[in-house]
């Protein structure tokens, strides 16, 4: 029992780390919309997020492979959660190219 307890926090501190990185990311892009300085919001955040989950990651896991891949496990269900929260996985709808008749422009 007490395994099993070990890989559930371990799976929720991954969950934890993958609210904080795309969380983030969902954040920053919408701070660089207003921004005068966009690729410094979105260098800075991306050195700071990934320091944060591989230092995460490693402190975790440590030497365990399957703390790892719960960990992971907890990350991509994050993952899934705050795409479908802010909304970025509805179907975008896309209009075709207009398309031109380039033999008659002649």
């Amino acid at each position: 029992m007490n395994e099993v307890l070990t890989l559930f926090l371990v799976t929720l501190a991954g969950f934890v780390l993958g609210i904080l990185f795309f969380g983030g990311l969902w954040w920053t892009v919408q701070k660089v919309l207003s921004s005068n300085r966009p690729t410094l919001w979105l260098l800075g955040s991306l050195v700071l997020r990934t320091t944060v989950v591989l230092a995460g990651l490693y402190i975790i896991a440590r030497d365990d492979l399957k703390k790892l891949l719960f960990c992971l496990t907890g990350f991509i269900i994050a993952r899934i959660i705050i795409t479908r929260y802010t909304g970025l996985q509805k179907k975008q709808h896309i209009l075709p190219a207009r398309e031109t008749d380039h033999a008659t422009e002649s």
